[in-house]
C-alpha cells in the first residue's frame, strides 16, 4: 500500500506541473493535479493485482508442468 501512495504524491506533482506549463492556470493544474492521479491509483492497485494473479497461474503452471515430468521418468 505504501508503494501506491508514494506513487499518488509523485503522480499528483507531475500531473500538476505538467498542466500548469500548459495552461498556466494554478486552478486547472490544481483540478487535474487531484483526479488524474486518483484515477491512475485505482488503476495501478488493480494492475498489480491482476499481475499478482497472473504471476501466480505461471508459477502454478510451471510447478505442475515439472510434476508431471517427474511422473513420466518413473
Amino acid at each position: 500500500m505504501l508503494k501506491t501512495v508514494t506513487f499518488t504524491l509523485m503522480h499528483f506533482c507531475i500531473a500538476f506541473g505538467v498542466t500548469y506549463a500548459l495552461t498556466g492556470s494554478i486552478a486547472a493544474s490544481g483540478l487535474v493535479a487531484a483526479i488524474e492521479p486518483l484515477c491512475n491509483s485505482v488503476g495501478f492497485y488493480f494492475h498489480e493485482k491482476v499481475w499478482r494473479r497472473i504471476e501466480g497461474r505461471s508459477t502454478t503452471a510451471a510447478a505442475r508442468a515439472k510434476h508431471a515430468w517427474l511422473h513420466h521418468q518413473a
